[in-house]
């Protein structure tokens, strides 16, 4: 996920606070959450899936 996705998530979520959204901007809003999550998913994944456990 790119760093203009992430800000346009935070600048929906601050006009979401602020003044409220359209229909069309609670859409993208949770289509560009549901992304930044996977992604989240994706990368802790790949972390866990690296983690070798040695015994001393």
């Amino acid at each position: 996920m790119n760093q203009e996705k992430i800000a346009r998530i935070n600048f929906l979520a601050k006009k979401s606070r602020e003044e409220g959204l359209t229909e069309e901007e609670k859409q993208e809003q949770q289509l560009l959450r549901d992304e930044y999550r996977a992604a989240i998913r994706a990368n802790l994944t790949a972390t866990l899936d690296n983690i070798e456990f040695k015994e001393s």
